[in-house]
């Protein structure tokens, strides 16, 4: 790990599931911005490297682990900024064939794992004067499509704790801000198949998708607002996509 103090002047960002993709780009992204950065994610290894290479701090972190965000919480002085990245899919299976593994850890991880880092850092959050929580839900927050009823249900939830989260703290030093992105190419879909890289290749096939840095750029810009300017939702989709249900593929195989 690396046990670096923050300095008294720069606000501390803390970014989950920072071992990859969107939240390794938005770490790079804050870090540049002069953020003090914390990345935490489970594999400890890939977050060492990037917060060395950011002059960040690492800390490993499972959302679905109570103790594990205790201990995580319990480092932190000061949080300026939350970016609640942990999450993702697993499986595509109709309803009838649904897994219940899978849909639990989708709900532990999306729903409970936002919910559980997000009440343990509001007191800092609020105590800075200036908070700011954002959260990445999905499209599939806003949409629901055939075989994703787990995943979409999850996000559909995680998204509702945000909004419900963005009334309850009004009057208080605190924005919050809501990132629903279409389809990005990262880990997603190698998750969601279980490693398989040639079943998740064929997602984003004959279309150009968003990257992790195209979500890391929209939170840097959302982090640079002013106290007074709230930025509630944000949905980000690539010029492929029209919905959960439409892109260029489908349209070509119509």
């Amino acid at each position: 790990m690396t046990p670096t103090s923050p300095s008294a002047t720069r606000k501390t960002a803390v970014v989950t599931g920072a071992s990859s993709g969107i939240g390794a780009a938005t770490a790079r992204a804050l870090a540049r911005d002069g953020y003090d950065v914390v990345v935490g994610a489970r594999r400890t290894d890939r977050i060492d490297a990037l917060a060395s290479e950011i002059d960040g701090r690492a800390m490993y972190l499972d959302v679905t682990d109570p103790a594990s965000v205790e201990r995580f919480v319990g480092t932190l002085d000061r949080v300026d900024l939350l970016v609640n990245n942990a999450g993702g899919a697993k499986g595509l299976a109709p309803i009838a064939e649904a897994n219940l593994d899978d849909w639990r850890w989708m709900w532990e991880t999306n729903v409970v794992g936002t919910l559980r880092v997000t009440k343990a850092l509001l007191p800092a959050l609020i105590a800075s004067g200036d908070g700011l929580i954002v959260t990445i839900t999905s499209i599939a927050a806003l949409d629901v499509y055939d075989n994703g009823a787990g995943y979409t249900a999850a996000k559909h939830a995680q998204g509702v704790l945000h909004r419900t989260l963005r009334g309850e703290l009004l009057g208080q030093p605190v924005r919050l801000t809501e990132i629903c992105p279409g389809m990005v190419e990262t880990e997603f879909s190698l998750v969601r198949f279980d490693g398989d890289a040639e079943r998740a290749d064929q997602v984003y096939a004959d279309l150009t998708p968003l990257t992790a840095d195209d979500v890391a750029d929209v939170i840097a810009f959302t982090a640079s607002r002013p106290p007074h300017v709230n930025l509630d939702q944000i949905v980000l989709k690539p010029r492929d996509q029209a919905d959960a249900h439409r892109n260029v593929r489908t349209r070509r195989n119509r």
